[in-house]
């Protein structure tokens, strides 16, 4: 009976902390979810891809029947298709002013979006001064969404800030169905502030395509909405 007595008293006091300790983290755990809530519905992050961009779907949707149809292509693995696009920004002098080479990587992280790669000299040149492994400029491979949605701001924003545009050439494939063409200066594209632009340079711009014809590849970038000269751009819905 003793015993008893002695635990009932214990039990009592554990009810009373646990009641106590109730209304103390209530109130935090409301705060904390308030606090959760309000933080969900606005998100700082920027994501990389919501659903599929524009152009992509077009393709899907359009240009793959299309061009289909136009070459007699039965099987849907021959349909030409776009699979990577790399920016190249070659600089000489990187090795001797390298706060340069830092602006372009920096630039082209805000043009595609995508972390840039340095290039180093796979070779010693003496008449160049350069030494096996020291950086002559930088590069990004675009892929998928990324590649998509980066063809899409070309066309669309940057090409037209181009002075004097009259169109890009329409001999620059490499007979294998791949087009590389080069810009004079990266100001053409709406991601650069002019204030922080340490260096006026170019890039050289290639696009990889799944075709081994230069006449399919042609068609591709054609029916993508690709200003060639001399035609009017294809409209993309």
């Amino acid at each position: 009976m003793a015993d008893a007595k002695e635990k009932a008293p214990k039990a009592a006091k554990g009810q009373q902390g646990a009641a106590k300790g109730a209304p103390k983290g209530t109130p935090k755990g409301g705060k904390g979810k308030e606090k959760g809530g309000a933080g969900a519905a606005v998100d700082h992050e920027p994501k990389a891809r919501e659903g599929a961009p524009r152009l992509q779907t077009f393709y899907q949707q359009t240009v793959r029947s299309k061009l289909a149809k136009e070459f007699g292509l039965p099987n849907p693995h021959q349909v030409p298709r776009l699979e990577k696009i790399i920016l190249n920004v070659g600089m000489g002098d990187a090795s001797k002013n390298p706060k340069q080479l830092e602006a372009a990587v920096a630039e082209l992280g805000a043009i595609t979006g995508q972390k840039a790669v340095i290039t180093k000299a796979k070779k010693a040149i003496a008449n160049f001064g350069l030494r096996a492994g020291m950086p002559v400029g930088a590069f990004v491979t675009l892929r998928g969404a990324r590649m998509y949605e980066f063809l899409d701001r070309f066309i669309n924003l940057a090409i037209p800030r181009i002075r004097d545009f009259r169109g890009l050439p329409n001999r620059s494939f490499d007979g294998r169905g791949n087009y590389t063409f080069g810009i004079k200066e990266q100001m053409i594209f709406p991601e650069i502030d002019y204030d922080k632009v340490e260096k006026i340079h170019g890039m050289d711009i290639t696009l990889v395509t799944s075709a081994d014809r230069d006449d399919l590849a042609m068609a591709l970038l054609r029916e993508l909405g690709w200003p060639f000269r001399g035609e009017t751009p294809q409209r993309v819905a």
